[in-house]
């Protein structure tokens, strides 16, 4: 029975669905009933465009049909095999089935329903509509249990009118009756223009499908060229530390750990694309399956009534396409590590942050857009603390080296080359790289710059030891009732409104800056795009006036932070630790 279905839907008509009566080839090879055809080219007149319903091929003229009489014998031959072939208790309806209307006994399956009898017919019964030229103009579609709801329950007339205003189906007497001064059109006419819409929704379903297809083959490509990329990374980290010292040889498994921990990280990110990817298409192609079911329902009013019931299209939650950077895999990281081969102590102790900076800068996808939301910048959260060998002798440090004040006294005494001298400032212990948020809020008469520098920064000496004065720096002075933005000895005004807390986000890769209004909402103060060179430090000054106080806050919602500048400062203590990506 399996082989008879098949060469049904071989031979049935798309338009109708039911075998080919009279059938008609046109020239790109699909066949229908000449009938169907016919009344198909007649709906498209108006347009002066013919079209094949199966390919959508166009013909300017309107071809001529001629019978296909071997395809005719083909159709027949099949009716017969059919009858043939399928057991009675086939042919009989069920429970789940619908059954013809003018069976007498045991009811047999109703092959069609026609649209203005409103009866169903199994195949016996069904002959006349398909013989006699009076049923010519009826409209056979699948058989439906639901014929009766095309009836007006008012007037118990066939609801061939469709109300806009109410949106509901309405026979005619109801038109020139309670909806008389709505909008009204024929069933056909709201069928033919519900179909534009329809077929529009198909269209971008389709290219969403078509777009995540191309982002799929995109990632699954990235993934194999980012693991082929590792692995060669691997070994040649593995070549270079060979000939290297004991020393080298013992942090050697340092960096492969880092690598396979970024290369699991991004394998899982590009994971993560995919699984969502999948389910958007499998949502679309189920969306296109509905859709395509909707389209081919004959029955004007159970479409509309399908239509209405019919859920907006959800957005896309992927972009539209998913580009990949070109070669930022790991070939940098190879690249840091052959450089230094011969600087042994430079490479464990000052120069480890190349490789780190290398590792942290492998990324396949388009760079995350920068967050809209407090919540967002969560994501990004560092904790950073002071450190007391940079700040002036007359700030204290608290709460944990996160707070720092005024005071009138030395607090440090013992000198240090890395502290500040001239100006009250402190530099973080941590290092900046990647992405990073902090937030800093400040008390008193003072001012405070919140800044990000270079850790070579001058400390003594003029003003170009100054957070803003230098191109070392980029700073953001808040004092009362203004705020302004200094980077090389220009600065900027950008708020005339006092500013407490201040949330500054940085990612160091994309070379962007900013820095924002924290309060109820997040109000953007000013951005910078530039290149970085370096690994930034988080910086606070403090405008001499005793009391003032800033403070790095701790954000209890905030994500672990890097264990990158973790990784090096353990590394130059001697210890190491697991690497936690963002």
């Amino acid at each position: 029975m399996a082989g008879v279905q098949l060469q049904r839907e071989t031979f049935s008509c798309s338009i109708c669905l039911d075998l080919l009566r009279d059938p008609g080839t046109l020239s790109c090879g699909h066949s229908f009933c000449m009938n169907c055809i016919k009344d198909h080219w007649d709906s498209e007149a108006v347009k002066r465009i013919y079209s094949c319903p199966q390919c959508r091929e166009i013909f300017m003229l309107r071809p001529k049909l001629t019978k296909n009489f071997m395809l005719a014998d083909l159709v027949e031959e099949l009716k017969k095999t059919e009858l043939h072939a399928a057991p009675a208790h086939h042919c009989y309806a069920g429970a789940e089935d619908v059954a013809c209307d003018f069976c007498n006994g045991r009811k047999r399956k109703a092959l069609k329903s026609c649209l203005v009898c409103l009866a169903s017919y199994c195949e016996e019964h069904l002959q006349p509509h398909h013989q006699s030229p009076a049923f010519k103009k009826h409209k056979l579609v699948e058989p439906s249990k639901n014929l009766q709801e095309n009836i007006c329950p008012r007037h118990d007339e066939v609801m061939k009118m469709f109300c806009r205003t109410d949106q509901q189906c309405i026979c005619y007497l109801c038109s020139v009756d309670e909806h008389k001064d709505h909008d009204t059109v024929s069933a056909a006419t709201e069928r033919t223009h519900k179909q534009r819409d329809l077929d529009l929704s198909q269209e971008e379903v389709q290219q969403r499908l078509r777009d995540r297809d191309r982002d799929m083959k995109v990632l699954q490509q990235e993934r194999k060229s980012l693991t082929l990329s590792a692995d060669k990374a691997v070994k040649d980290t593995d070549e270079s530390f060979a000939e290297t010292m004991r020393l080298l040889q013992n942090r050697s498994s340092d960096v492969k750990q880092q690598i396979r921990s970024k290369l699991e990280t991004e394998v899982r990110r590009v994971t993560d694309a995919e699984e969502k990817l999948q389910q958007e298409i499998t949502q679309l192609k189920k969306r296109e399956a509905e859709l395509k079911q909707l389209s081919l329902t004959h029955d004007h009013n159970q479409f509309l009534l399908n239509y209405r019931s019919l859920s907006a299209l959800s957005p896309s939650t992927h972009s539209s396409t998913i580009n990949v950077r070109p070669l930022r895999h790991f070939e940098d990281v190879r690249a840091a590590v052959a450089k230094d081969r011969g600087q042994l102590q430079d490479l464990l102790i000052e120069k480890w942050t190349n490789i780190s900076l290398a590792v942290e800068q492998v990324d396949v996808l388009l760079t995350e857009p920068e967050p809209k939301t407090r919540a967002g910048f969560f994501r990004y959260s560092q904790e950073i603390k002071l450190d007391p060998n940079t700040a002036h002798t007359q700030l204290l440090l608290s709460e944990g080296n996160r707070k720092v004040t005024v005071m009138n006294v030395d607090v440090y005494c013992l000198p240090h080359t890395d502290r500040f001298t001239g100006y009250l400032q402190v530099l973080s212990q941590e290092s900046l790289t990647g992405r990073c948020y902090w937030e800093v809020e400040w008390t008193g008469r003072g001012g405070v710059y919140v800044a990000v520098t270079y850790k070579n920064i001058s400390r003594s000496g003029s003003d170009e030891c100054v957070f803003g004065f230098n191109d070392k720096s980029w700073a953001l002075l808040c004092e009362q009732n203004r705020c302004r933005f200094g980077h090389n000895r220009i600065w900027t005004d950008v708020s005339g409104v006092t500013v407490s807390r201040v949330g500054v986000y940085l990612d160091h890769r994309e070379g962007l800056l900013s820095f924002y209004r924290v309060s109820d909402t997040m109000t953007l103060l000013h951005r910078v795009q530039t290149t970085f060179t370096q690994p930034l430090y988080a910086g606070v000054g403090l405008n001499y006036s005793l009391g003032t106080t800033a403070e790095l806050c701790e954000l209890k919602d905030a994500s672990s932070f890097s264990t990158i500048h973790d990784l090096r400062s353990m590394l130059e203590r001697g210890h190491i630790i697991p690497y936690v990506p963002h």
